[in-house]
């Protein structure tokens, strides 16, 4: 809805510059739609937080069962690199859904600002609850960290990061939402 001179009016066509032609006699200005690029970044925005949600709710789910039952078994640096290809499948199936059913652009930059809004979220909220939920600083939490299963932790985050640009190639050839039937 857009107004003209106080009334309201449907636009019909719109511009990109925010300028719409409601009927024949009258143009009208937008002031509530957003631009091209704005709707890009929102669309991009809303993936990002979407795909740091499911990746990090299958964490939070992961991360007491691994503490409360696998690492007494087997030990921290076995239990994280047991529950890390759980992971890197839990981020593919979560950024191939989220890039077919929000329809996210081809363009590299949308599908990499996808993975970094999440990368962002992830690592903000992994620096702010992990250390307070065990009671220590960020370096002490650093410092603790086993060098082999951090390593391969940060190596997934970068996976993590890039993984909607690599799922992109798989699944542009398809409709959005739109299962492959065989």
């Amino acid at each position: 809805m857009a107004s003209v001179r106080g009334k309201e009016e449907r636009c019909v066509i719109s511009r990109a510059d925010g300028i719409c032609w409601a009927g024949v006699y009258s143009v009208c200005e937008i002031d509530s739609m957003p631009s091209g690029r704005q709707q890009a970044a929102i669309q991009i925005l809303k993936a990002g937080v979407l795909y740091f949600a499911l990746v990090f709710g299958a964490g939070f789910v992961l991360g007491p069962v691994r503490i409360v039952w696998v690492v007494p078994r087997f030990g921290t640096r076995m239990a994280e690199l047991m529950e890390a290809p759980i992971m890197v499948v839990v981020i593919i199936v979560s950024a191939s859904w989220i890039v077919r059913r929000l329809a996210l652009s081809r363009a590299p930059s949308h599908r990499l600002g996808m993975g970094c809004v999440a990368l962002g979220l992830v690592l903000g909220a992994e620096f702010i609850l992990v250390p307070w939920l065990r009671g220590i600083s960020i370096s002490e939490y650093l410092a603790t960290r086993d060098p082999v299963s951090g390593t391969v932790y940060y190596a997934t985050l970068v996976l993590f990061a890039i993984m909607p640009l690599l799922v992109a190639r798989r699944w542009d050839g398809y409709p959005p939402a739109v299962e492959k039937r065989t």
